[in-house]
């Protein structure tokens, strides 16, 4: 398999998974600052801080507010992890690699991002908003499906598996920063009130709700919730279960002996952590990178 194919089918399930990955912060945030009352820290500026893109959002935009912010994370195509650029760089990814996958594949992305194109200024008001993101979080969703029933396991499709999981591991990361945050010492009382319905909002920007209640079966609290998302190898987006994927889809691959050694020690040292008992600062497992095809 060429290099420039790989690395194509790789940013191709990587920008996928971010494009789904903003639909579903953005509209969690919406709903969460809905159920909070004003004084707390949590807010719209947060989500720059959890996408890495605060400087770059300065650079645009003077006033953090919610209409600047959810245009420059959806439909700013100056932003390159934004969800519209995305959508766009996924598009061609997929476009030049349209005769290692199924033909009905190019179609899935090619229409998403017709979509997208067409009804983006509808994120003008927070009902077409919402609208608009819950159909891009489910044509994502339809993609990841389909390929699972219809491409050949072949090195195409480990490469694919490669991004998607790294880009949903890093995320997760990413998500795990904002939440110790929540846990520190010098949080306001307000905030502490509402704990509960941040900590939920957190397991319901990765749809992880209803496993992580049928697992823990107790309350939610912040320390259970930073565990099972790093730690729990049953739940898809956990830290440690896209690591094990990665890991098991190199094994495949030839040449990779170092890269799986790097992996390894990395599990080792995540599953090491107990984040019941310590709320340490988590690094986010990549930084979101510059646009590549």
């Amino acid at each position: 398999m060429l290099s420039r194919s790989a690395e194509r089918l790789y940013w191709l399930a990587r920008y996928l998974e971010r494009t789904e990955n903003i639909a579903r912060l953005v509209s969690v945030t919406m709903n969460l600052i809905y159920d909070l009352p004003r004084g707390t820290e949590v807010g719209w500026h947060n989500l720059l801080t959890i996408c890495g893109v605060e400087d770059e959002f300065k650079q645009r935009f003077k006033n953090t507010t919610e209409q600047n912010i959810t245009r420059f994370l959806l439909a700013d195509l100056h932003n390159p992890s934004s969800l519209l650029s995305s959508l766009s760089y996924a598009r061609e990814n997929i476009r030049i690699s349209r005769e290692l996958m199924p033909d009905e594949a190019w179609e899935f992305v090619n229409e998403l991002y017709l979509y997208a194109t067409k009804n983006i200024e509808t994120i003008s008001n927070r009902q077409g908003r919402e609208v608009f993101l819950q159909d891009i979080i489910r044509g994502c969703q339809r993609f990841t499906g389909f390929m699972a029933g219809a491409m050949s396991r072949n090195d195409s499709r480990r490469f694919i598996v490669m991004g998607r999981n790294l880009e949903r591991a890093d995320m997760t990361s990413r998500i795990m920063d904002f939440g110790t945050v929540l846990l520190s010492e010098n949080r306001n009382s307000l905030l502490r009130e509402y704990e509960g319905i941040v900590w939920l909002n957190v397991l319901k920007s990765l749809s992880a709700t209803s496993m992580y209640r049928k697992q823990v079966r107790r309350r939610i609290k912040g320390e259970e919730v930073l565990d099972f998302l790093l730690n729990n190898n049953e739940s898809p987006r956990s830290v440690c279960h896209c690591l094990q994927k990665i890991s098991y889809k190199i094994t495949e691959l030839p040449h990779a002996t170092g890269l799986q050694l790097e992996l390894k020690t990395l599990i080792e040292k995540l599953t090491a952590l107990n984040l019941l008992t310590t709320t340490p600062q988590l690094a986010s497992i990549n930084t979101l990178p510059k646009p590549g095809f």
